[in-house]
C-alpha cells in the first residue's frame, strides 16, 4: 500500500521549467521557502540559487526542470543589497538573531562611516563568518559555531563594485552594496563596526538586484498563494522561460567581451 501510494505521489509529478524571482519573505530559511513552493506545485526538479538567511528578504532565485542548469550562473553574477545595522553592539552571528558578545561607546560620525566604507571598495578579502553554510569535513560551519567551536578559515577574495552610505543616525546606517558573489554582508558589517572601534550587527537585510534582474521583476510569496493554494496564473506570468534567461545571458556575455576589447584597444 505504501509503495503505491509512493507512485500515486511520483506520477502528480509535474516537469515545470523557468525561473521564478520570489521575494523571500524574513522568518524563513531560503530552503524552507523552496520545499513550501516545489510541494504545493508537486514539481518534479526545483532549486534556488544564492542563500538569504532568514533575517534576510528579497530575491531569491527558484529554478525549475531544465532551467536549474543556470543556478551556476546566476550564484556567479553582482549582487544588491540594501542592509541596515545597528552600532554600539556585536553579536556572535554578526546580526539580530545572535547572542551579543560586546557593547561599546559610540564616539563615530558621518565622515567616520565615509572613511571606513572607502577602505571596502574594490577588490578586498574577506573571512567567512562560522556562522555560515560553508562546510568544514563536510560539516557546515555553523552547526560547530553553535557548539562554540570556532575554526581558521581563509580569506576570500571579493569585489565591492560600490558600497554607498544611504543614512545615518547615532545608533543605526544604512547601506547600499553590489559585489561579487560570495560576498557575505553580516561580515562587511561586522568588519566596519570593529574598524570604527564601536562594533555593529545587521538589523534588517533586503536583496534587490540578481545580474539583471530587478525588484519589479519579483512576486512576493503572499501574491503567490491564495486561501494557501497556489495562484496558477500569478505563478505562469511570473515564471521566467528557460529559454528567454538563456538568451539574456548569451547577451550579456557578449556585451562583457565587447567591453573587455573595447578596454583593451584603449590601454
Amino acid at each position: 500500500m505504501l509503495n503505491h501510494d509512493l507512485y500515486k505521489n511520483k506520477k502528480k509529478e509535474k516537469n515545470i521549467n523557468g525561473l521564478l524571482l520570489l521575494d523571500k519573505p524574513t522568518g524563513y530559511s531560503s530552503n524552507y521557502i523552496l520545499q513550501k513552493i516545489k510541494k504545493s506545485l508537486q514539481a518534479k526538479k526545483a532549486g534556488y540559487s544564492g542563500t538569504l538567511d532568514p533575517l534576510a528578504s528579497g530575491m531569491l532565485p527558484i529554478l525549475f526542470g531544465t532551467t536549474t542548469k543556470l543556478s551556476e550562473y546566476l550564484l556567479n553574477t553582482k549582487k544588491q543589497y540594501f542592509v541596515t545595522a545597528k552600532l554600539g553592539e556585536r553579536t556572535d552571528t554578526s546580526d539580530s538573531y545572535g547572542n551579543i558578545i560586546s557593547t561599546r561607546p559610540i564616539k563615530i560620525s558621518e565622515s567616520n562611516i565615509y572613511q571606513v566604507l572607502s577602505e571596502f571598495k574594490g577588490e578586498i578579502y574577506q573571512t567567512p563568518p562560522m556562522f555560515s553554510a560553508l562546510k568544514y569535513k563536510g560539516v557546515p560551519l555553523y552547526k560547530y559555531a553553535r557548539k562554540k567551536i570556532y575554526l581558521p578559515r581563509k580569506k576570500r577574495k571579493i569585489y565591492i563594485d560600490n558600497i554607498e552610505l544611504i543614512s545615518f543616525s547615532k545608533t543605526f546606517f544604512s547601506l547600499k552594496i553590489t559585489c561579487s558573489k560570495g560576498t557575505y554582508i553580516r561580515q562587511i558589517i561586522d568588519d566596519i563596526g570593529e574598524k570604527l572601534l564601536c562594533g555593529a550587527h545587521v538589523i534588517a537585510l533586503r536583496r534587490t538586484k540578481i545580474s539583471n534582474y530587478k525588484e519589479k521583476n519579483m512576486i512576493h510569496i503572499d501574491m503567490l498563494y491564495s486561501h494557501q493554494k497556489i495562484n496558477q496564473n500569478y505563478f505562469y506570468n511570473y515564471l521566467i522561460p528557460t529559454e528567454k534567461i538563456e538568451s539574456e545571458i548569451s547577451m550579456i556575455i557578449i556585451e562583457n567581451k565587447k567591453f573587455l576589447q573595447l578596454s583593451q584597444i584603449k590601454k
